[in-house]
């Protein structure tokens, strides 16, 4: 399946010979499309208690569980076969090649405008690396071929007309 639940930070105790008295842990948890924010954090947060009391340590002394940073909605682009029709010919005048699709558990704004402004929104872009890693890059070939691939999908996609001749200086 292509959600991410990303353990990213574990922080626990205060000096290297001690026990540790305390454990902090943080993760990212994606949602599948169409679930709940609400039902996604209930079901993490019982997931939590039913281990916490099978713990005879943390049964006496359940843990909290706090909600900060970014969350959002599952998204999937339906609908949409022209636009991609057209995105797949614009791709391919330029590379040579079939556009190939990339399913990505990463959040990008494409879900704001198809869930909350009814316009579908598709990614597209050059290839990178590492995208947020520590050793992120990208392609520039990659680049130069998706902005002339953009180019056309927009010709394509939203037609031409002719330039007046009194703008042209």
């Amino acid at each position: 399946h292509p959600i991410r639940f990303n353990l990213g930070k574990i922080e626990g105790g205060e000096w290297t010979s001690s026990v540790p008295a305390r454990c902090v842990f943080e993760m990212r948890v994606a949602t599948y499309p169409g679930q709940k924010l609400e039902d996604a954090r209930a079901e993490l947060e019982a997931c939590i208690a039913d281990a916490a009391r099978a713990d005879p340590f943390l049964a006496n002394r359940p843990p909290r569980m706090t909600y900060n940073g970014f969350m959002a909605e599952g998204y999937v682009l339906e609908g949409a076969d022209e636009m991609e029709a057209v995105l797949r010919r614009s791709h391919t005048a330029v590379w040579g090649e079939p556009l190939t699709e990339h399913v990505t558990s990463a959040t990008t704004d494409a879900r704001f405008f198809g869930l909350y402004a009814d316009t579908p929104a598709i990614v597209y872009g050059p290839i990178c690396r590492m995208p947020h890693g520590y050793d992120e890059a990208v392609d520039l070939d990659s680049v130069r071929k998706v902005t002339q691939t953009i180019a056309l999908f927009i010709a394509d996609w939203c037609g031409l007309e002719p330039i007046n001749a009194e703008i042209r200086p």
